[in-house]
């Protein structure tokens, strides 16, 4: 048996609806700029004609579950939500193609990717990764994993609301690259494995969220997210 110096982190897991048995965490990864109107908004459109998706990882560290209630993060003034589709991968996938795509999809998942935007702006801008901006501490929020092995979501609605109020409203079919594209690009560079995580982006309108705001998010035939902004510690 290893002895270790102190204890090793537990393995990140989440609910599996209909199952006692929760679905381990391998590996976090994030599609960026993915809705054509969000890249918009970011100022920086995408032509899909000439460009390949491109994508960021978060640590599994950085999970928690829908429902709970995350402190403010430090060092930033404005604090971003990023509602988004995740698929959940449930068999290895390498160089795997866009008609194969569907054979690794153990199912999916209503996600939230939170973001220190200003600090992800400053580091863009200066040509820096996005770490700070990113990988931040309970910034990656993902409801109960929905079985659905081997379904492709090519529609559904997705729309987040802030104290009740609409915030974004869009359709997953608005996607600039689908899911299969995404898994079959993304396995270009990556032996992707079970457990594995994609946040397949995010839809126009995100926005800041102050200490005491109740995030409530939606993807149409997968589920519902609920996340509460606390005081800053």
């Amino acid at each position: 048996m290893t002895a270790y110096l102190f204890t090793p982190p537990a393995v990140q897991s989440l609910p599996v609806r209909g199952k006692a048995e929760r679905f381990p965490i391998n590996r976090l990864f994030f599609v960026g700029r993915n809705y054509h109107a969000h890249a918009v908004e970011m100022g920086k459109p995408v032509d899909k004609t000439v460009e390949r998706p491109f994508y960021f990882t978060k640590a599994p560290q950085t999970l928690v579950e829908s429902g709970a209630t995350v402190a403010y993060p430090p060092e930033t003034k404005n604090y971003h939500f990023e509602m988004e589709m995740v698929v959940a991968i449930g068999a290895p996938a390498f160089r795997v193609s866009q008609e194969d795509a569907h054979k690794v999809i153990y199912g999916y998942a209503a996600g939230l990717d939170m973001t220190r935007r200003d600090l992800q702006l400053v580091a863009r801008d200066k040509g820096r990764p996005w770490d700070l901006g990113k990988d931040v501490e309970q910034s990656s929020v993902c409801a109960e994993i929905v079985p659905m092995p081997g379904v492709v979501i090519d529609q559904g609605a997705i729309a987040l609301e802030v104290n009740g109020v609409t915030k974004q409203s869009s359709n997953v079919d608005k996607l600039i690259w689908n899911v299969r594209e995404i898994i079959a690009d993304l396995s270009l560079f990556y032996h992707l494995q079970p457990g594995d995580l994609i946040y397949t982006g995010t839809p126009e309108g995100v926005g800041a969220v102050v200490a005491g705001d109740r995030i409530h998010g939606r993807v149409e035939g997968v589920g519902e997210i609920v996340l509460n902004v606390g005081p800053a510690e």
